[in-house]
């Protein structure tokens, strides 16, 4: 057989080994749907708890409990375990992640992990449950300052640099976003490849309370992640309806017919690119997202402090 055609064989069979195969990340789900409080409100539990895989849970609060239906990050490391926000209003919430603690030290038959609190940003529908934690054994609180977060991630200047927690065999980068507010975070991954990106960038109705800020801080997340394998954005909401351009206004507890959760990275480049060619702040609607200038940098948009 000529030289060449054992060539174009063997590129062949190499080019067929490359298949997709997760790449080396730990693979999970996610729910098709996510239960939002209703259509009524009896016999409805405070949170739903979604296993994305043995060491990573999704918690989303019920609108029943309150209209914002944010969503919570729970990671175990080898060590200690991380989570993110502690949800909206009056729930329990510290009992709720407790038990999920105790759960995974079951299995793992270690004794109950310390907990880390963080947060995706400082508003009250993602802090409503800190007293809670404040109170908690065996778990430390993330400040709601720039120091405070700075010295817990090892941010040396905020924002322009990255930091990171190790919680034991498993490292989370920790990205400074400001625009949504001037402590937005987000985080990202290594083990799963899943990027959190709190009220920055998820399928709903982008607050941009720092446009200049927020520009700077999409760029930076567009070049962090750039070569990174990044398997799901994970925002705090779900605002749009599976219709495109269509989202929920603002109080609706029950969503029959949402967006899914989880956006990728061509989200953020579309999200990257729109803001680059803004002239001044506008309000623009995407198909997955809407970029919602707010021009009180300390109220709200048009109902919540989102």
């Amino acid at each position: 057989m000529p030289v060449l055609s054992w060539i174009l064989i063997a590129s062949s069979v190499l080019w067929q080994l490359a298949e997709p195969n997760g790449s080396g990340t730990q693979m999970g789900t996610l729910p098709r749907s996510w239960r939002t409080g209703g259509p009524t409100c009896e016999n409805i539990p405070e949170w739903e708890i979604h296993e994305y895989n043995p060491d990573f849970y999704i918690l989303r609060e019920n609108g029943c409990v309150n209209y914002e239906k944010p969503f919570l990050f729970l990671f175990f490391g080898r060590d200690r375990c991380l989570l993110i926000d502690t949800g909206a209003g009056e729930t329990h919430v510290a009992r709720t992640v407790s038990q999920l603690i105790d759960k995974w030290s079951t299995k793992h038959h270690r004794d109950s992990l310390p907990l880390v609190v963080g947060h995706s940003h400082s508003h009250d529908d993602h802090i409503g449950g800190d007293g809670q934690f404040r109170a908690r054994a065996n778990t430390t609180m993330v400040p709601l300052t720039v120091e405070g977060t700075q010295k817990v991630f090892g941010i040396s200047q905020w924002p322009e640099d990255t930091g990171h927690i190790d919680l034991g065999g498993r490292i989370l980068d920790a990205v400074p976003i400001p625009g949504h507010d001037v402590l937005s975070v987000a985080y990202y991954d290594r083990q799963t490849g899943v990027m959190l990106t709190g009220d920055s960038v998820y399928p709903g109705r982008l607050y941009v309370r720092d446009f200049p800020a927020f520009v700077k801080s999409t760029q930076r997340l567009v070049r962090f992640t750039d070569g990174k394998i990044l398997t799901h954005l994970l925002g705090n909401h779900i605002e749009q309806s599976r219709t495109p351009y269509l989202d929920y206004k603002i109080g609706t507890k029950y969503q029959p017919d949402e967006h899914s959760l989880e956006l990728g990275r061509g989200a953020l480049l579309e999200l990257n690119d729109a803001l680059a060619h803004m002239q001044a702040p506008v309000r623009r609607a995407f198909r997955d997202f809407t970029i919602w200038p707010v021009s009180d940098p300390a109220g709200p948009a048009t109902g919540p402090n989102k």
